[in-house]
């Protein structure tokens, strides 16, 4: 899907190894959010938090949290089914 909305194969490497620090800072704070999130019920770290929102407005937040854990919902529910995956 990322490389149909034109991400280069530089970022979805950068993606891969949770290298954000050559992405612009606000999209990089996204997205470390998101692995920070992801294996926990919910606990980000207050510096986590911070990073994000010295980048993004409390809306942006809203919608950044929404999409990650309407995500990691997606990702639980298709493996608990064994649903596998198609391209």
């Amino acid at each position: 899907m990322a490389r149909r909305q034109g991400a280069t194969e530089q970022q979805l490497t950068a993606l891969q190894a949770g290298a954000y620090d050559d992405m612009e800072p606000a999209w990089g704070s996204a997205f470390e959010f998101a692995d920070v999130l992801t294996p926990t019920p919910g606990h980000v770290p207050d510096a986590t938090f911070e990073h994000l929102a010295a980048h993004w407005n409390p809306a942006q937040i809203v919608e950044i949290v929404s999409v990650i854990c309407l995500f990691n919902y997606f990702n639980r529910f298709a493996l608990a089914l064994a649903i596998p995956i198609t391209r």
